[in-house]
């Protein structure tokens, strides 16, 4: 099995050595093609405005100069253009990915852009912040990554289908289990702008997000991770809501519209 690895985090991360320990685990066949910095909130985005350039940066490992949809595009269409991947790994990202983060995540993103080139992707995640020693507990994904790919890749996947997964807070014996789980919604009043100021005396902003517990319901993400449990999340890239599109084909006439275009004039 050949595997492809990426991160948002960037080529250093050590997340990513994290990710390349677990994919090892699984394969002899693993390539890393990650970005030069980090692009921790990079979403989805693709560097259209300027080129793209890449390094060599170790054995079957690059880096490029873009976000972590372009280096999958990368590593897909021209490092393995002759011999693509079975499988794309993204993460293991420095902080949770749910409910929300799932839309900024460009660790989500790497995963997002191999299932739309055709291959099982997965993301991987590890929460951080909630140990009270604040310890990181690197571990828990190292032991448990493996097991989780190859129960993932035992079951057959729906098309434009991509797994988050999310590793708790928590050493490996302390893991409660593994959980399927919905994409979870979080309290957002912990969104904040941050002023401070240069050396000049000018502002400067920064956006941030306040770690706070909450009491999230059952079935989603966010409890699987308060309970201690490795949740697991598919998501799925067709974004339409069916019941308000059912709703709008009443609603939505052509006919309708010259109506009231007649009537206002």
């Amino acid at each position: 099995m050949r595997i492809l690895v990426t991160n948002d985090d960037g080529a250093g991360a050590h997340g990513l050595s994290v990710l390349h320990q677990i994919a090892k685990a699984l394969s002899d066949d693993v390539w890393i093609v990650a970005p030069e910095m980090n692009q921790s909130g990079a979403s989805h985005a693709l560097t259209l405005q300027v080129p793209l350039r890449y390094r060599e940066i170790g054995e079957r490992a690059f880096a490029v100069r873009g976000t972590p949809a372009d280096c999958v595009i990368m590593g897909v269409k021209h490092v393995l253009k002759d011999n693509p991947p079975d499988l794309v790994l993204s993460g293991v990202n420095h902080g949770a990915n749910l409910a929300e983060d799932v839309t900024y995540s460009g660790t989500i993103a790497g995963a997002m852009e191999g299932t739309m080139l055709g291959f099982r992707s997965i993301a991987m995640s590890l929460t951080i912040g909630f140990d009270p020693d604040g310890k990181q507990h690197w571990k828990t994904p190292i032991e448990y990554g493996p097991r989780v790919v190859e129960q993932l890749l035992s079951c057959e996947w729906p098309a434009m289908t991509l797994m988050n997964v999310n590793f708790p807070d928590l050493a490996p014996e302390a893991v409660s289990g593994i959980v399927a789980t919905r994409q979870g919604r979080r309290d957002q009043g912990g969104l904040h702008i941050q002023e401070r100021a240069d050396t000049w005396g000018d502002p400067y902003f920064w956006v941030g997000f306040e770690r706070r517990r909450s009491d999230p319901p059952q079935g989603s993400d966010l409890r699987a991770i308060a309970d201690g449990l490795i949740s697991v999340t598919p998501l799925h890239l067709n974004l339409t809501h069916e019941a308000t599109r059912e709703q709008l084909g009443s609603v939505l006439s052509l006919d309708a519209r010259k109506t009231r275009l007649k009537d206002a004039g």
